[in-house]
């Protein structure tokens, strides 16, 4: 990193900032353009160099149970196909919609042509059964774990992104904060809720059972969950929303009251949709670290090649995004 930063004529705070595009790094366009013309220049690869089987086809398979029902299946893909690619590997990926024949079909095409091994992954953050022909199989779970935790696995950090959100209001001086919270079929929903009551104790803020409210994970039901915390007696002053969509449902139902984001009601989403920047305000949010579980699974996949080179469970954490819909607690709210 020093080289490229003399050569772009940066420190190498900046060079790190941008190789590795940590989200908010206030870094200029034109500065962003120097630091990779000048990394390219150099041959800089990003991230470490792996082992790579000599034996092997260089081909790892994707397993995906879905890549439709959500936007996080590129971010998967991208970030375990541009990893593969620096060590000069490609992906096969294949949705397979956690059915065993189809499962079995994609890996009977894999493994007759000798390759690295297989990233197994789940949309849904999740315990699986993983089939048992990858037992001898290198393989890295992605997003998802086996009980017995006989594979290395990767998933969010979802309880301290939840702390992270609720921390973000009581910073802003909220003490009635609400949580829209997921399915309780959801890992994820659970996570992020003890992430939520975490964060209220140790701001010793007691716990309202009343504040947390169940019912969905869609754009409606997060509409539906604040009209029905806007026709409390004492309605909350924050929200923090299990997911950007039911965020996008807040924000709908505050307006239909006349009421304002962060003016009457700050909120904070979760899992960084594309959406969420172009919200008015722009919704502060917590990043789902997908593309960088991607990478640490392919990474963790080649290094598994070699005896005990990787942890078993790795929880990658989820950074939070201030934007603008955060603000102080309001007046009347602040006055009661």
């Amino acid at each position: 990193m020093i080289e490229i930063g003399e050569r772009a004529g940066v420190s190498q705070a900046t060079v790190s900032l941008v190789l590795n595009r940590v989200p908010n790094a206030r870094v200029a366009e034109a500065t962003r353009a120097r630091v990779l013309e000048a990394a390219d220049a150099l041959g800089y690869r990003k991230g470490p160099q792996h082992h790579v089987p000599e034996n092997k086809t260089r081909v790892i398979g994707l397993l995906l149970d879905e890549v439709t029902t959500t936007p996080f299946a590129m971010p998967f893909i991208e970030g375990a196909r541009e990893e593969a690619a620096l060590q000069d590997v490609v992906v096969a990926t294949f949705s397979t919609r956690s059915d065993p024949k189809l499962e079995s079909l994609a890996l009977d095409m894999l493994l007759s042509n000798q390759i690295i091994g297989v990233l197994y992954a789940s949309l849904v953050t999740r315990s699986v059964d993983v089939p048992e022909r990858l037992r001898d199989v290198p393989t890295v779970l992605l997003n998802c774990y086996d009980k017995q935790r006989y594979y290395p696995s990767v998933v969010p950090a979802d309880v301290t992104g939840g702390y992270a959100a609720t921390e973000a209001l009581l910073k802003a001086g909220h003490r009635r904060i609400a949580h829209l919270a997921g399915e309780s079929w959801i890992q994820a929903a659970d996570d992020r809720e003890r992430g939520y009551r975490q964060a209220l104790a140790s701001w010793d803020v007691p716990v309202d059972e009343n504040l947390i409210m169940r019912g969905g994970w869609t754009i409606h039901g997060g509409r539906d969950l604040t009209t029905r915390l806007l026709d409390m007696p004492n309605p909350p002053t924050g929200i923090f929303a299990f997911n950007d969509r039911m965020a996008v449902g807040a924000y709908g139902a505050l307006q239909a009251r006349g009421l304002r984001v962060p003016d009457d009601m700050s909120v904070v989403g979760f899992d960084d949709e594309d959406t969420s920047m172009y919200m008015n305000p722009p919704l502060s949010t917590v990043v789902l670290p997908h593309e960088e579980m991607a990478r640490w699974a392919v990474g963790t996949l080649l290094d598994e090649q070699l005896p005990a080179a990787s942890p078993r469970r790795v929880k990658i954490e989820c950074p939070l995004i201030s934007r603008g819909s955060i603000g102080p607690v309001p007046v009347r709210a602040a006055a009661e």
